[in-house]
C-alpha cells in the first residue's frame, strides 16, 4: 500500500525558514514523480513545486521561485521542501503528492497519492 507522510511544519515568523519532509512507502521514491501543493482555508489547492523521477528537473510556482527548493534522497525514500524567507502569505496546509508518471505536474488532479498534510503558519 502506497503511503506518504509529511512532517516538519510549524509556527514561524516572517523571514524564517522551514524544511518539510515527505516519507514514501509502498513504492521506491525513484519510481515516483513528486509534487508539493498547499491549501489555505477557503482557497483552492495550489501548486508549489515539483521534482522529476530522476531528480534532474524541478519546477516551481512563481510565488515559490527563488525561495523554495525541492530535493530528493532516494536512499532514505524521502523528498524535502526547503522554504526560506517565509511570508504570511505562505500560511497553509502543505501536501506531498506522488504518481508513477505525470506530464502536467502542476495540476493536483493528476496525482494519485497524497499525504495528510502538515500545517505551516507564518506570523507577521
Amino acid at each position: 500500500q502506497v503511503r506518504l507522510v509529511e512532517s516538519g511544519g510549524g509556527l514561524v515568523q516572517a523571514g524564517d525558514s522551514l524544511r518539510l519532509s515527505c516519507a514514501a512507502s509502498g513504492l521506491t521514491l525513484n519510481s515516483l514523480t513528486m509534487g508539493w501543493f498547499r491549501q489555505a482555508p477557503g482557497k483552492e489547492r495550489e501548486f508549489v513545486g515539483h521534482i522529476s523521477r530522476s531528480g534532474g528537473a524541478t519546477n516551481y510556482a512563481d510565488s515559490a521561485q527563488g525561495r523554495f527548493t525541492i530535493e530528493r534522497d532516494n536512499a532514505k525514500n524521502t523528498v524535502f521542501l526547503q522554504m526560506n524567507s517565509l511570508k504570511p502569505e505562505d500560511t497553509a496546509v502543505y501536501y506531498c503528492a506522488a504518481d508513477t508518471g505525470i506530464y502536467l505536474y502542476y495540476s493536483p488532479r493528476n496525482y494519485k497519492y497524497w499525504g495528510q498534510g502538515t500545517q505551516v503558519t507564518v506570523s507577521s
